[in-house]
């Protein structure tokens, strides 16, 4: 069987209008000879103007056309059958004056019926032995009647395609043709196996043809244009590269296309292509990390003064970090946690002033127009001093502010004398440090997981109620979890302590205080059960020695 198929690389709009709104197409016979007529589905994609019907159809075609060209059980063939069905689509366009339409022709290897006496001598082979068949593509490039030169590429699947083109063409476009028909004169056919990407290498020795390659590649997607690039490069076509970086530095990419440009265009820095500006779109001259920047961004969002920008800037900031912890790694992650633990202690002696001043017996005599700035004030400190918990916790690197944030009794013992409304969130300061040393992010000293729990575990008690209502970020059960295994880590007699005390406070007001009873089970079995366990092991060994 025959099939072909002609195209036209470069159609007018309306052509290209007209093949994407029919589906298939009836042609008829290109010769005197009475032909069956049928429907070659046409596929044209919207990017390139190189097409051919995709490897699913040439398969169910052909599979259809065998099925209906096989005789019937007891009958021979008629001599008419022995000849091929073609099927063809003429389309003519004008192009420039250098050049002809473009035609592409799909054809299949002809397959006869064996004669009855060649059947007789001859039987026919076993399956097995029969070569694999082969899906034919003709595509003509210019003028064809002057075409003196035939490529064929050997894909994947058992499709071969034949390029009709011109050496003049391709020598003076393509350094790997030019070496090829410079080796050996005359060259009539080059042959190109296992040919990864078929219809891009069409395309790309398409474009030879054309005069303005950047001009042919707008509205393409970003991944045909690596796919043309990856193929320019091979062939040494150096117009076609040029215009494909071209199109890459001015078009927008980011997430997964980004990782592919920047490793398709990476290693052609050595080849003198020009790849600089592509690439200095992710990536700085500057040798060293950018310090400053992440220092300049901290004191942006800290000194914020629109609660909406800050708390959203504060949310993508620190999911950035947690997405990349090494972002400020090697030597300069000292100077990025300095600079964190700085701003840490000017919110903890701003803090403290607020708190005092918050405190103080005259400050509950003043107009609410004065107390609300003071207030607000020392929300915003204790936020700033949350979010920044938050980033040296995610960095596994809040050991030592751990141990300032226990020491600091003098901010706890004023907690109880202001609002609630106003010192919850520092509480959400001590509820972060139980959840970064119950989940392991940290490893302070026994002291200080002592001081901590000695001194702001209360004033955390005492805001339960509100955290749980008033704090939409608040976990409540990753928070009992911390403190819970933050009292574990204690000496038994200073769990028996702090959760004797917290036994108290439970039974006077509930669900308004942590639930601790995980670690008070804990706790429980570590006092009554283990000795008697222990002592029983004990006399079981003693009895049999």
């Amino acid at each position: 069987q025959v099939y072909e198929l002609v195209l036209l690389l470069q159609l007018p709009p309306g052509v290209i209008s007209f093949l994407r709104s029919m589906a298939e197409f009836k042609v008829g016979s290109l010769d005197a000879r009475a032909t069956k007529f049928r429907t070659v589905p046409i596929a044209v994609t919207p990017e390139g103007f190189w097409c051919c019907p995709s490897q699913t159809v040439l398969q169910k075609t052909v599979k259809n056309q065998n099925q209906q060209a096989r005789p019937k059980v007891g009958a021979s063939p008629p001599a008419s059958k022995a000849s091929s069905l073609q099927r063809a689509l003429t389309i003519s366009s004008e192009r420039r004056t250098h050049s002809t339409p473009t035609r592409s022709r799909a054809n299949s290897d002809e397959q006869r019926c064996p004669s009855a006496d060649n059947a007789t001598s001859n039987p026919p082979k076993v399956a097995s032995e029969r070569p694999p068949k082969q899906h034919k593509i003709s595509v003509g490039f210019g003028q064809i009647e002057m075409s003196d030169l035939r490529v064929v590429l050997y894909g994947k699947d058992g499709v071969a395609v034949k390029m009709s083109v011109h050496k003049n063409i391709l020598a003076e476009n393509s350094t790997f043709f030019s070496d090829k028909l410079a080796r050996q004169s005359p060259v009539s056919s080059i042959e190109v196996p296992d040919c990864e990407d078929v219809e891009i290498y069409v395309e790309t020795v398409g474009l030879m043809y054309c005069n303005d390659v950047k001009q042919r590649l707008i509205k393409k997607s970003v991944p045909r244009v690596l796919r043309i690039l990856k193929v320019a490069e091979l062939l040494g076509f150096r117009a076609c590269v040029l215009s494909c970086l071209n199109y890459l530095e001015a078009v927008p990419w980011a997430g997964e296309e980004e990782e592919n440009v920047v490793s398709s265009v990476r290693h052609l820095q050595t080849e003198d292509y020009g790849v600089t500006p592509i690439l200095k779109r992710v990536c700085s001259d500057l040798t060293s990390p950018p310090n400053d920047t992440f220092v300049r961004i901290i004191e942006l969002v800290l000194k914020s003064s629109d609660d909406r920008g800050r708390r959203e800037m504060k949310s993508l900031v620190l999911k950035l970090l947690k997405e990349n912890n090494s972002s400020c790694a090697s030597s300069s992650a000292d100077l990025c946690v300095e600079t964190l633990y700085s701003y840490c202690q000017n919110c903890l002696e701003s803090l403290l002033t607020l708190f005092q001043q918050a405190s103080d017996s005259d400050f509950s005599e003043q107009s609410s127009e004065l107390k609300e700035p003071v207030l607000r004030q020392i929300t915003l400190e204790a936020d700033n001093l949350l979010w920044l918990t938050d980033i040296l916790a995610g960095r596994n690197a809040a050991e030592e502010f751990a141990g300032l944030w226990s020491n600091q009794r003098e901010l706890a013992g004023l907690h109880s004398k202001l609002p609630t409304k106003s010192r919850h969130l520092v509480s959400c300061v001590t509820a972060r440090l139980f959840v970064a040393i119950g989940k392991g992010e940290m490893l302070p000293s026994k002291d200080t997981r002592q001081l901590l729990l000695d001194v702001w575990l209360q004033p955390l008690m005492d805001d339960y109620n509100w955290l749980q209502h008033g704090c939409r970020s608040f976990d409540r059960t990753v928070v009992e979890e911390g403190i819970g295994s933050t009292i574990l880590t204690l000496p038994l007699e200073d769990q028996q302590t702090i959760l004797l005390s917290w036994l108290g406070s439970f039974l006077k007001v509930g669900n308004s205080c942590p639930n601790l009873q995980k670690a008070f089970e804990v706790w429980w079995r570590r006092t009554f059960v283990r000795p008697y366990v222990e002592q029983q092991g004990s006399r079981s060994q003693s009895g049999r020695s």
